[in-house]
C-alpha cells in the first residue's frame, strides 16, 4: 500500500471496503514517504484485499479519566484501539499514531483489543474510596465493531458493571449493541444505562461510502427502536454534520430517532485534527469531485479560516454564522419534537454502586 499522499488504482482496489484511500505518515515520524513507480508496474499492479488483523494489547488500566470541559463524562472505557467501522470522519484516527501506525487504512484493519480490560475493571471498581460516576463505553472507538462478535469485551465489561451496580453510558453506531439487550434492560431497570447511536445519515449510499463497515442507516433506526421497547433509555447523537454533505439531514434524522424512541439528542460539527485532514480530503476528492472544493470552505468558515480548531468550547460546534446556524437548527428541531438536549436528561444512579462486589462473591482480586 503506497505512503503519504499518492495512492494507485491498484491500492484503492486493494483497500476496497474501507473508507480511507491511503496510509499517510503519521505525525510522529521523522521522515515522509512518496509512492513512485520504480519503472516496473509497481504502482498498477495488482494487490492482494486489504485484511483485519487483531493484535493483543496488555493494559495496565481499564478506565481512562479526562478533564475535559467539551465532555460530559470523565471517565471511559475502550476495549479497542482502532475501528473496523472505517468511517473516514472519525476523530479518533490521529490516535493511532501513537502507537507508531498510520490513522488511515492501518487505523480500520489493524486493530489492538484488550482481553485484560474486564479483570482490570473489576480490580479498579474494588478499590478503597473509588467514587463512581457514569463511564462511557465507547467514547473513542466503537465497542461493537465486527471484532466485538468474537471477543464479547464488550459484553464483559457490561458484566462487571452490572454486578457492581455502576452506571455506564454506551455510545456506538452498530446494531450489534442488541446482542446485549439482556443485560441493558437488567440496568435500566436500576436507572443504570442510557445508550447513544449516533446516526449519521439517512442516506444509503453516502452512508456505504462514509462509513463502509458500520451499521446502515435503517439498522441503526431499528436498533432504537428494539432497545427503547425493551425500556432502554436512548438517545441520538447526529454525529459529524457535515457541512456542504449531510448537514441538511439533521433534522429529519432527528425525527426518524424520536419516531424510532430516543429521548434525547445531541449533535457534533466534523472535527478534523491531525492526520485526518488529508484522509478526509483525499475521500472528498475521490466521492463527491463536484462539491469538495465547497464542503472544505464551509468547514473553513467554522473553523476560523483553518479546518480545525481545537480550543475547548469550540471544537465541537465550531464558530461563525454557519455553525451558529447549525446550532439553532438543532435547538429548534429538538425542542419541536420533544427531545431533551443530552447534557440536559436525567443523571443515572451513582447511589446503586457497591464496591465490595467481588468480595460478597469470593472473588480473589
Amino acid at each position: 500500500m503506497p505512503d503519504g499522499g499518492g495512492f494507485s488504482r491498484a491500492a484503492k482496489a486493494a483497500a476496497k471496503g474501507r473508507g480511507a484511500l491511503s496510509n499517510p505518515d503519521n505525525r510522529f515520524e521523522a521522515k515522509g514517504r512518496e509512492a513512485f513507480d520504480d519503472g516496473w508496474g509497481s504502482l498498477t499492479e495488482d494487490m492482494p484485499a486489504l485484511r483485519t488483523t487483531l493484535t493483543r494489547e496488555a493494559s495496565r488500566t481499564a478506565m481512562t479519566f479526562n478533564d475535559s470541559p467539551d465532555l460530559g463524562f470523565d471517565r471511559s472505557l475502550n476495549p479497542y484501539r482502532g475501528c473496523e467501522h472505517g468511517c473516514v470522519y472519525c476523530f479518533a484516527r490521529p490516535s493511532h499514531a501513537y502507537l507508531g501506525l498510520s490513522p488511515g487504512l492501518d487505523f480500520e484493519s489493524r486493530l489492538l483489543f484488550k482481553p485484560d480490560m474486564p479483570r482490570l475493571l473489576e480490580k479498579e471498581l474494588s478499590r478503597p474510596g473509588y467514587v463512581p460516576r457514569t463511564v462511557t463505553l465507547g467514547a473513542n472507538t466503537d465497542p461493537y465493531q465486527p471484532a466485538e462478535r468474537k471477543m464479547a469485551l464488550a459484553r464483559e465489561v457490561l458484566e462487571v458493571l452490572e454486578r457492581f451496580g455502576h452506571p455506564v453510558g454506551i455510545v456506538t453506531k452498530s446494531a450489534g449493541v442488541l446482542r446485549d439487550l439482556d443485560i441493558l434492560s437488567r440496568l435500566a431497570k436500576r436507572n443504570l444505562v442510557r445508550v447513544y447511536l449516533s446516526v449519521t445519515t439517512l442516506d444509503a449510499r453516502l452512508a456505504r461510502a462514509m462509513e463502509p463497515r458500520a451499521a446502515s442507516p435503517v439498522r441503526r433506526l431499528q436498533a432504537l427502536r428494539a432497545l427503547s421497547a425493551a425500556g432502554v433509555p436512548t438517545a441520538v447523537l447526529a454525529a459529524p454534520m457535515i457541512p456542504g454533505l449531510n448537514d441538511a439531514e439533521l433534522e429529519r434524522i432527528l425525527e426518524a430517532a424520536r419516531d424510532a424512541g430516543a429521548r434525547s439528542a445531541g449533535y457534533v460539527l466534523l472535527r478534523l485534527p491531525h492526520e485526518l485532514r488529508q484522509i478526509f480530503e483525499e475521500w472528498l476528492a475521490e466521492h463527491y469531485p463536484d462539491r469538495a472544493s465547497r464542503v472544505l470552505a464551509l468547514v473553513r468558515q467554522t473553523r476560523g479560516g483553518a479546518l480545525y480548531d481545537s480550543r475547548w468550547g469550540q471544537r465541537q460546534t465550531g464558530t461563525g454564522p454557519y455553525a451558529d446556524l447549525l446550532r439553532q437548527r438543532f435547538h429548534v428541531a429538538a425542542s419541536r419534537l420533544g427531545l431533551l438536549p443530552r447534557e440536559s436528561h436525567a443523571p443515572l444512579d451513582c447511589g446503586a454502586f457497591n464496591g465490595r462486589a467481588m468480595e460478597r462473591q469470593g472473588v480473589l482480586l
